[in-house]
């Protein structure tokens, strides 16, 4: 067994994903205390190890499609440099391992993240072959990352942000779909069945109707008296804009660049969206924690 084979498998590149768990640590203003921060970075490692496991999983039930896609074919598994056996046993230690640690950060924690890998087992075996609901699975995924970064630091999560978590979410996911479906063209539906019942339109639909309703949805957020009242600034609306031309930057990427497969490859490698999310979040903090909003009370 390599280790290499094992730790490409588990995908590094796509943590940035996991990320999310920082949000609530952010938001509630307990962003430089020592004690949440520990929290949440054994909370981002956990999920780390969870999603690695998903993707195992994964590799090993779609190793067959996976050698008829010009690029998942170069992956460990369906490349025959990992045996399926050998991802499935990698896969069962470190999802069981994670998931003994969860406890660590408490009963809530150890659901959410319970209930993220059950949510993803399910996808890999039966929701990702029924139309729409296998978006809105990859969809609540994200959320429940959000949620456990949450509760591992004893602090609600707004409910406006978990409105606009899952809208982000759709949007990724669905020109994840549309990229498939037309970079793979005729191929496409044998790859993965489910993509015979998108139409690179009926995406563009639900991609724009996603769209208007996640920005939407931040500015209501950034602009609610909750918000303000919390951190006692009318200010968080600057960055709108950010939000703005992040979202038009990635539909740019995926109508004119044709990218769109892998949200994490595209936040990485493209210089001015990765640019816009820095400055965004950079904005974020500066007017959060220049404020005098109180901190939300850890354990509730």
């Amino acid at each position: 067994m390599s280790f290499r084979a094992i730790l490409v498998s588990l995908r590094p590149h796509q943590w940035t994903k996991n990320l999310l768990v920082f949000a609530a640590l952010a938001l509630s203003k307990h962003l430089f205390e020592r004690g949440p921060l520990l929290r949440s970075l054994f909370a981002f490692v956990l999920f780390c190890g969870l999603s690695g496991t998903v993707y195992l999983i994964n590799d090993v039930v779609d190793v067959e499609r996976d050698r008829l896609h010009p690029r998942k074919r170069l992956r460990p598994i369906a490349s025959g440099a990992l045996s399926p056996r050998a991802g499935a046993v990698t896969a069962a230690v470190l999802g069981i391992g994670c998931l003994a640690a969860a406890l660590l950060l408490g009963a809530d924690f150890f659901t959410f993240a319970l209930l993220y890998l059950l949510l993803n087992l399910l996808y890999s075996f039966v929701l990702k072959e029924i139309v729409i609901v296998d978006v809105l699975a990859l969809s609540l995924g994200f959320v429940l990352r959000a949620v456990a970064g949450a509760a591992a630091i004893s602090v609600q999560f707004s409910d406006w942000l978990l409105i606009c978590t899952i809208l982000l979410a759709l949007f990724l996911s669905l020109s994840k779909r549309r990229h498939e479906l037309t970079s793979l063209s005729e191929g496409a539906a044998g790859h993965r069945r489910i993509l015979a019942e998108y139409s690179p339109y009926l995406l563009d639909q639900m991609i724009a109707v996603v769209t208007s309703s996640c920005l939407t949805a931040y500015a209501f957020y950034t602009t609610a008296e909750e918000t303000r009242q919390k951190f006692q600034t009318d200010r968080l609306v600057w960055t709108l804009p950010f939000v703005l031309y992040g979202i038009f930057r990635y539909l740019y990427l995926v109508h004119q660049k044709e990218q769109g497969g892998s949200p994490s490859d595209v936040l990485l490698t493209d210089g001015p969206l990765l640019l816009d999310v820095a400055l965004w979040a950079l904005a974020l903090v500066a007017i959060v924690y220049t404020h005098g909003g109180v901190p939300a009370p850890i354990g509730r």
